[in-house]
């Protein structure tokens, strides 16, 4: 009996599979706490800000070698070129390239590139994508599209550069081609914006897309190409296909989703104060960046509010300005206040709309409270030239809506003002137009979609 029992434990021992091992739950939580700790320890800000300075040199290195002025794609691409080094910026959607939604936009038209890339012959346009990507949708399609667009409307007697050119190792034969057979709508929709095409005359050649990525073998050239204006798109990081964890420490797309782990911290103020960012301990690093921010936000009062369209301004709600400059002021608040405590004096009115997507649907009931306050302040102002100014949190986004509201409701085509009753005449049509006319004159304003939603129902609705 005693040798009998002995034996079968032993067996039973050796005979073991997997399915017959058992986990405590409280393993199997330790083991989940851990990967998420070793992730997020590797996506430190440390981690991130050294990602980013490895690909600025990158950035450096290509223009460099091409010879061509450095364009930020905002948001992300100011992170990879030093102020000193920033020759603009631009902004082109990736969601505009996303499979099936391709898309010119005439809300974002980035116009004021032709300038650049006129008397420089091209630029470099600098962007970075999220691990596994080759590159941005931004770079790879959006561009492309803005650019065959641009070569029809401006040349369009050169037909044979009106094809569309987009990386064969990013887009597939299918999706060129679906883009492709969509760039005559496109044309249609930029050119019933009616803009005054001999004012865009700044280049001399249709545009050409070219790609640049780390794998990329750098030449140096100076080539001036004859028969167009190269427009180099510059994916600044390296590709990960695995994951952050193998790549000992290095981040893909470092500068991007800065909500997530920035802590306010932008571009502009990282490059100011790069060496002590870069040798500052990581446990520090959140109070460091705060006492950067809180320095910053105090100097930039000092800049001018922004002339949007004629009589009309913008700036953030910290902006120091002269009141006495302006025949009216709307300040567009982060909180929601009740109607009756809106108008402050003849001149001044300060609405209180809250913030975000609720800020965006409050936007459309104030509208026609603005709008009459606007009116009756121009009426009674004795300024030869009106102006408005108009402020919200940003000074990109609530602030750009009411300016186009006004610009909509009061303002005829050659600037002049207009206290009509009713606007019939107002659509759809004209809204995009005048909001093409706002983004022309203001590129880095950045409305939500939401936001200009108010405008459109509260014209329409």
């Amino acid at each position: 009996m005693n040798a009998k029992n002995k034996a079968g434990p032993e067996k039973s021992l050796q005979n073991l599979t997997l399915s017959d091992l058992v986990f405590s739950s409280q393993a199997n939580h330790n083991f989940s706490r851990i990967l998420t700790d070793l992730k997020k320890s590797n996506l430190s800000i440390t981690n991130r800000l050294q990602s980013v300075k490895q690909d600025a040199t990158f950035v450096a290195h290509v223009a460099s070698a091409y010879g061509r002025p450095l364009i930020a794609n905002e948001r992300c691409g100011s992170w990879y070129i030093p102020p000193s080094s920033k020759g603009g910026s631009a902004y082109f959607k990736s969601t505009d390239g996303h499979a099936g939604q391709w898309k010119f936009s005439t809300r974002r038209l980035n116009l004021h590139l032709l300038d650049t890339i006129g008397k420089r012959d091209g630029c470099i346009i600098v962007d970075s994508t999220r691990r596994g990507k080759r590159m941005p949708d931004a770079l790879s399609k959006t561009i492309p599209i803005w650019c065959c667009v641009l070569n029809r409307v401006l040349f369009p007697k050169d037909e044979a550069r009106h094809g569309l050119h987009t990386p064969p190792n990013a887009v597939s034969a299918s999706e060129h081609a679906q883009m492709e057979a969509r760039i005559p709508e496109f044309v249609e929709s930029f050119s019933g914006l009616g803009l005054d095409i001999t004012s865009l005359q700044q280049i001399t050649k249709p545009l050409r897309p070219m790609w640049i990525t780390q794998d990329t073998q750098l030449v140096e050239t100076d080539t001036i190409f004859e028969d167009y204006h190269p427009v180099i798109c510059c994916t600044s990081s390296r590709r990960v296909v695995g994951t952050e964890m193998s790549e000992g420490g290095y981040i893909q797309g470092a500068g991007d989703d800065t909500e997530n782990w920035a802590h306010g911290l932008t571009a502009p103020i990282f490059w100011a104060n790069a060496e002590q960012l870069l040798s500052a301990p990581e446990a520090e690093l959140p109070a460091l960046i705060e006492s950067l921010v809180d320095a910053v936000s105090k100097e930039s009062t000092a800049q001018k509010p922004r002339q949007v369209a004629p009589c009309l301004f913008v700036a953030p709600l910290t902006q120091v300005y002269a009141a006495s400059e302006y025949s009216c002021v709307i300040s567009l608040l982060p909180k929601t206040t009740d109607q009756s405590a809106w108008g402050q004096s003849p001149v001044q009115m300060k609405v209180g709309l809250g913030k975000h997507k609720v800020a965006s649907r409050n936007l459309r009931s104030a509208l026609p409270q603005i709008c009459e306050f606007v009116k009756s302040a121009l009426a009674a102002s004795e300024k030869c030239e009106p102006k408005v100014l108009v402020l919200c949190e940003t000074g990109k986004d609530l602030s750009i809506a009411v300016c186009l509201a006004l610009l909509c409701q009061f303002f005829e085509h050659d600037g002049s003002f207009s206290s009509s009753e009713e606007r019939k005449d107002v659509n759809k049509n004209v809204i995009k137009i005048k909001l093409s006319r706002i983004m022309t004159a203001f590129p880095e304003a950045n409305p939500s979609r939401a936001t200009l939603q108010s405008v459109n129902s509260y014209f329409m609705g």
